[in-house]
């Protein structure tokens, strides 16, 4: 391993940035084809929406396992071992859902799927963390582009196939060449070591900010999974076919691109990030009531295509405050905002399916609005506290 200075401010997208990139790219993929695969799966099994949000539950406490262990297992293995054995695993995952041909078996996969694929993401994000220092925030932001890029194309292949010979189930077979293709071109490639690696020795708790940050990166995803996996369904009630309605999801991806390449470019000059999260949570609410609201196709995909622009930078945005209140102990910070994320990806899409079967999906999906509020505060709050932390006076030495 090599180890870069705290002092190097230039941003430089060399091999382990490269390869970060690639590898955000291959989970995502995979990522936003699972919640359109979940509408044709049910589709074919007849299963309830209650069940649709029970995979969510069993990917989302996948997730949250690798919250809970990643620090401890990050101290133990180095980046590149963990890197691409969790790439290995999250393939195994995708074989089972796929090739399982009953709800036991998909599930099994589903959360196989959500414990190897978080890990996957959880030390893509260390690494640009460990390699950018301070400026991460640009560092996520690109990476998420990568991540807009494979969630754009992740529908449009997969209801492509869905509507041919081939089946839907050949789209999750994609990511896994390429991240072969990685592994061979980038496995001798040397990575940096933890920045935060004398932080973390000393042990401690992290601070308040960091706890609220890593409260916003949770909710602030679970409003875009409530989308993913549910937007379909909302959908099909204007009037679209199940693979018509997955492939429609694509206007939020390609919007969900669009912002992250405007975030891209806000964010080269560094303390822009509070602003356009603000603005990113106001643009979110406002596009979401026109999807939620209309029952005309065309301005249900133009809401969602909005919502996606104002989505696209609320997770790699809070995920670098999250990083930056850590005060060192980044790989602490880093597992424990997938351990909330876990949590609350589990409770809000299995909340809004409940509802959906109780009430109707339009009145379940005034759960959203109800995030973005929490967002709001979370941002608002987390920021006086840091503030406040920051001018504290220093505890004076016994």
């Amino acid at each position: 391993m090599y180890r870069y200075t705290e002092q190097e401010t230039t941003f430089v997208r060399d091999a382990p940035t490269v390869l970060a990139y690639a590898a955000i790219g291959c989970f995502t993929f995979w990522l936003y084809a699972f919640g359109p695969a979940l509408s044709l799966l049910r589709e074919e099994l007849d299963f309830s929406y209650t069940l649709l949000g029970i995979y969510s539950v069993v990917w989302a406490v996948g997730a949250a396992l690798t919250g809970a262990g990643f620090s401890w297992v990050a101290a133990r293995l180095s980046r590149s071992t963990l890197l691409w054995g969790s790439a290995a695993a999250t393939i195994g995952g995708a074989a089972l859902f796929t090739l399982g041909r009953g709800v036991p078996v998909t599930l099994v996969g589903a959360g196989v799927f959500g414990l190897a694929g978080t890990t996957l993401l959880t030390v893509i994000q260390a690494i640009l963390s460990d390699r950018h220092g301070s400026r991460r925030d640009r560092a996520l932001t690109e990476a998420n582009i990568a991540a807009g890029a494979s969630a754009v194309f992740a529908p449009l292949v997969l209801g492509l196939l869905a509507a041919g010979v081939i089946g839907w189930r050949a789209t999750f077979a994609l990511p896994a060449v390429v991240l072969v293709l990685l592994f061979l071109r980038y496995r001798r490639q040397p990575l940096p070591a933890p920045a935060g690696h004398r932080a973390t020795r000393r042990g401690g708790r992290l601070p308040l900010a960091c706890w609220l940050f890593a409260v916003l990166t949770a909710v602030s995803s679970a409003i875009e999974f409530c989308l993913v996996y549910f937007g379909p369904q909302v959908l099909l009630a204007t009037g679209l076919s199940a693979a018509a309605a997955s492939t429609a999801l694509s206007s939020n991806f390609l919007g969900i691109l669009i912002g992250r390449l405007l975030g891209a470019r806000i964010t080269r000059r560094p303390g822009r990030a509070v602003a356009l999260l603000y603005a990113s949570l106001a643009l979110t609410g406002g596009s979401f009531v026109l999807f939620w609201l209309t029952d005309r196709p065309a301005l249900a995909i133009a809401g969602l295509f909005l919502c996606g622009v104002g989505i696209a930078n609320l997770y790699p945005l809070a995920l670098a405050l999250t990083l930056e209140a850590a005060d060192g102990r980044e790989d602490q910070a880093n597992a424990r905002s997938q351990l909330v994320l876990g949590l609350v990806a589990a409770v809000s899409p299995y909340l809004l399916g409940s509802l959906a079967d109780r009430h109707g999906l339009t009145t379940a999906f005034a759960l959203e609005p109800v995030l973005i509020v929490l967002c709001l505060g979370l941002l608002w709050t987390g920021l006086r506290t840091r503030s406040g932390a920051a001018h504290a006076p220093a505890a004076r030495p016994s």
